[in-house]
């Protein structure tokens, strides 16, 4: 299961200090932009393209970072009349963004592994696989540096998963061509190149799910929306509930609306309080819309009352 299918409870978690954060994606940015300097100047110096490619490798990193740290500083911008909920939803997006060039990285791994094994390289030397191991090491930096935050955030997963791509390919570089240059098996760096390949596009295609489920208003895994609909039935004075939508407004708020028919007579205010309270409590929901109606009155949204008697499961 991903790290982030139970965001709807986020208010349980113990969050890094935003500033703090920051930093430690700063100095993460700033490594990789180092790295990616060294790289080119060690590719243009030993003619190889592997280290170039390689830098390039690790620019994205760098990029990913800054797109994940802009995207922490604009979810924070208090909220205004153009953006009613807040900027809170700007990390999504910028998840999604990076698992998109995630997948494109992947394909594009494949493809060259393809072609490898249908014409394997030459080996361009020990300064490859000595960089390489450099590489890796910024990127076991870089991944200390983001981890604990990963766990708290899709964006900064995403970002972390770029590097752990990134690290992976170093491994590769690493091991492929020391048994290239030892026992000329050319075979074995196309091989772990798809074996990685195949890595990121799983991992990318599980963690990118919860992303497009809050970017499609789509219900959270947690909690339960017949076990929020089943509660609200049960409090007393509610008959019933329609026009029941519970969506995820970014990865740490669930929103709930819903009209209640309420008993004849029964006292809006005290009904109102006591499912809002149930709300909060039961299933941490504090962003609770409620339009209260009578038998009598009816619903005034017939459009969401027709939904929702179609879109009621039976039994």
């Amino acid at each position: 299961m991903s790290a982030f299918h139970d965001h709807s409870h986020g208010h349980h978690h113990h969050h890094i200090d935003p500033k703090s954060g920051d930093r430690r994606v700063i100095w993460a940015v700033a490594v990789n932009l180092f790295l990616t300097l060294a790289q080119i100047l060690g590719g243009v110096v030993s003619g190889s393209l592997a280290l170039i490619a390689d830098a390039i490798h690790n620019f994205s990193d760098a990029i990913s970072l800054i797109i994940a740290l802009l995207a922490r500083r604009i979810s924070r911008r208090p909220r205004d009349d153009s953006m009613t909920f807040g900027y809170g939803r700007a990390e999504v997006v910028a998840a999604l963004v990076n698992y998109t060039t995630l997948f494109v990285i992947a394909f594009y791994l494949i493809a060259e592994a393809v072609m490898r094994l249908l014409d394997p390289p030459g080996v361009e030397g020990w300064i490859v696989v000595i960089v390489a191991g450099i590489a890796l090491l910024v990127d076991v930096v870089t991944a200390m540096l983001t981890f604990a935050m990963s766990k708290q955030s899709l964006n900064i997963r995403a970002a972390f998963l770029h590097n752990v791509a990134d690290a992976l390919g170093s491994v590769a570089v690493i091991f492929a061509g020391t048994l290239i240059l030892l026992y000329n098996w050319r075979l074995i760096d196309p091989l772990v190149t798809l074996g990685i390949a195949l890595y990121i596009l799983w991992h990318a295609g599980s963690d990118v799910m919860p992303v497009i489920r809050i970017l499609m208003l789509g219900s959270p895994v947690a909690p339960d929306l017949d076990a929020v609909r089943q509660s609200v039935r049960g409090e007393a004075d509610v008959e019933d509930l329609h026009h029941l939508h519970l969506w995820q407004i970014d990865e740490r708020r669930t929103a709930f609306e819903a009209h209640l028919v309420v008993q004849d007579g029964a006292d809006f205010a005290r009904v109102t309080d006591r499912v809002k309270t149930m709300l909060a409590e039961r299933f941490g929901l504090r962003h609770v819309t409620l339009e209260l109606e009578t038998p009598q009155s009816g619903c005034a949204d017939r459009d969401a009352a027709e939904f929702s008697r179609e879109a009621r499961p039976t039994g």
